[in-house]
C-alpha cells in the first residue's frame, strides 16, 4: 500500500482514537466496515457497531453485517428502526432517505445514552459529497461524525484500504435498501419490499452479485451488468416463472447503473 494511503489510515485511526468511545452506524457495506475496523483498531471494546434492522433491509444483508463484525472482532448490536411506519417515508418522496436516516440517528442517540458513548460515526466517504444524498442532512442535524469524509478518503481508497486490511467484503458492491428499488412518488409497501427481496434473492442464487430489481407495479425491471446478462438469458424461463409466482406479470432486462432512480430526479430538477 502506498505511503499516502497508509498516512490516511493512520490519520483515520488517530482521529477516532481521540474520541475515546464511539458507536458506528454499521450497514454492512464496505464504507461502514472500514470505519468499524478503524474504530476497533483505535478504541477496542469502546467501539460498538450498531445495525438498524427493518423491512427495508434484506435478510442476506443482515447476516453479512454479523459476519463482518465477527471478522473484525467488534461488539455488534442490532436494533429495530421504524422508518416504514412513517407516512412521510412511505410516500416515497425524493428525500425519502432523510426520513430513514433521521429515524436511524434518533435510535442511535438512545443507544449512545444507554451505553454512555457520546460519539456516533457513519460511513460517508469523500465521494459521497458529490452525489444526491438527503441522508447527509439528517447526519448533520444529529451531529454525526463522518471520519472517512474528514480524512478525504474516496470510495476507491476505501476499497484499497479494506483489501489491504483483509476485510472479506472489500469488493462488495454497494447495496442500498430495498426501498431504493421503488420509483420516487410510488408508495412503499411491505408487499413491494418483500417482492423485491424474493426476486433479488432468486437472481443472486445464479451467482449474480451486482443487480437491482426495480418495482414498476406488475413490471419488474432487472438491472444487471453486461457480463451477467448471459446468466439471465440462459435462465429466462425459470426467472419468468419465479417472478410470476412472486407477483410480477412482466419483466424487462436493462443495464445496471447504481442510482438509476436518482438520475430521474436530477432530470426533473433540471427541467
Amino acid at each position: 500500500m502506498d505511503k499516502e494511503l497508509t498516512r490516511k489510515y493512520e490519520e483515520l485511526v488517530n482521529s477516532i482514537s481521540r474520541l475515546g468511545s464511539a458507536i458506528v452506524a454499521f450497514s454492512g457495506g464496505v464504507d461502514s466496515a472500514l470505519v468499524l475496523k478503524a474504530a476497533h483498531d483505535a478504541l477496542g471494546d469502546k467501539a460498538v457497531a450498531v445495525t438498524a434492522d427493518s423491512p427495508s433491509l434484506p435478510r442476506r444483508e443482515l447476516e453479512e453485517t454479523k459476519n463482518t463484525a465477527r471478522q473484525i472482532g467488534a461488539r455488534h448490536l442490532i436494533i429495530k428502526t421504524k422508518e416504514t411506519k412513517n407516512e412521510d417515508y412511505l410516500k416515497n418522496p425524493g428525500n425519502r432517505c432523510y426520513y430513514c436516516k433521521s429515524e436511524l440517528y434518533t435510535k442511535l442517540k438512545l443507544v449512545s445514552e444507554q451505553l454512555g458513548v457520546k460519539n456516533i460515526l457513519n460511513g460517508t466517504n469523500f465521494d459521497d459529497l458529490g452525489d444526491y444524498r438527503p441522508g447527509l442532512k439528517a447526519a448533520d442535524e444529529s451531529n454525526v461524525i463522518s471520519p472517512l469524509k474528514d480524512a478525504k478518503i474516496t470510495k476507491n481508497e476505501v476499497r484499497q484500504l479494506a483489501k489491504y486490511l483483509g476485510l472479506e467484503i472489500w469488493d462488495k458492491p454497494s447495496s442500498p435498501c430495498l426501498s431504493s428499488r421503488v420509483p420516487y412518488g410510488s408508495e412503499i409497501t411491505m408487499e413491494k419490499l418483500a417482492m423485491i427481496e424474493k426476486a433479488e434473492n432468486f437472481l443472486k442464487d445464479f451467482g449474480i452479485k451486482e443487480l437491482r430489481v426495480r418495482h414498476f407495479g406488475s413490471l419488474a425491471r432487472i438491472e444487471v451488468n453486461e457480463a451477467d446478462k448471459s446468466a439471465i438469458n440462459s435462465n429466462l424461463q425459470l426467472i419468468e416463472k419465479k417472478f410470476n409466482e412472486i407477483g410480477f406479470n412482466e419483466i424487462e432486462i436493462s443495464d445496471f447503473k447504481s442510482g438509476n432512480l436518482n438520475l430521474v430526479l436530477n432530470v426533473r430538477a433540471e427541467n
